[in-house]
């Protein structure tokens, strides 16, 4: 069985490396312009990280297929497919909070098969590949064993558009935040699926998200035990349309909350 060490160790590496930049730029920002929105940033840092990544891939793995957050898709009609945000969590970079991160998948045939998600400002950094497990700095991690929503610790995050799904996104997180110990919203949801992986939080739910946003995140929380699925329990969605992901135990209750028929313009396009 092809366990990926190669692909996985150049991973880490290059995390590694567009980390530093992060690092170097971090509460050293002049300059942010705007996509979407005023809340929708990118930096320098955000440009210098994509482009080492880019460089670094196109130097190993040529004819490899990319897609990233800040350009084009770099498409070489490859089996192989790497998935990158160059910095997740941008926001809270610009405002020096120190919860942001690079993340890194790797997929072949359209199924992921790696992620590093690396947060230099913690010198956190998580990784799995397809069936051999996830970690944090070396160690192996796994999903909590809370059974019950009034024991857990819910995270998610809420999309840019002020629209119908915008307002209902609210009325959710009351929903869930009155039959839990609460509800977080970091602003990383690369990082908040590594924390349903390391047992930091019982769930994240999320929706209007995009495929580097999930990609890496997604297998770590898997490969850490997780359930990890579309609101309605089907298999998640790469454009990062909606998704969950649990510790299992509490994935049913979730899905009940989610799924009412007061929410379903989520599920509307």
């Amino acid at each position: 069985m092809q366990n990926y060490s190669e692909e996985l160790n150049f991973s880490k590496e290059i995390a590694f490396e567009a980390g530093k930049i992060l690092s170097k730029h971090f509460g050293n920002i002049k300059t942010i312009n705007k996509k979407s929105s005023y809340v929708d940033l990118v930096t320098k840092a955000d440009l210098k990280s994509e482009n080492l990544l880019v460089r670094c891939i196109q130097k190993k793995f040529p004819k490899h297929n990319i897609i990233t957050e800040e350009s084009d898709l770099k498409e070489n009609k490859s089996d192989f497919r790497w998935v990158l945000d160059p910095l997740d969590g941008t926001t809270n970079f610009v405002h020096n909070l120190p919860i942001f991160a690079v993340s890194i998948g790797l997929q072949y045939r359209k199924k992921t098969i790696l992620g590093v998600v690396y947060n230099p400002a913690a010198d956190k950094m998580f990784y799995a590949s397809k069936n051999n497990n996830s970690y944090l700095n070396g160690n192996l991690i796994n999903i909590s064993s809370s059974k019950t929503l009034s024991d857990s610790l819910i995270v998610t995050g809420f999309p840019y558009l002020k629209d119908d799904k915008w307002d209902k996104s609210f009325d959710i997180f009351k929903d869930i935040y009155s039959q839990t110990r609460g509800v977080r919203r970091l602003g990383a949801a690369a990082l908040d699926l590594c924390f349903v992986a390391m047992g930091r939080f019982e769930a994240f739910y999320e929706f209007n998200l995009k495929p580097w946003d999930i990609c890496a995140g997604a297998i770590i929380a898997k490969e850490a035990g997780a359930s990890v699925t579309d609101w309605n329990n089907k298999p998640y969605q790469f454009s990062g349309n909606r998704i969950l992901a649990t510790n299992t135990k509490i994935h049913k209750a979730m899905v009940d909350i989610l799924t009412k028929d007061d929410y379903k313009v989520i599920f509307e396009k």
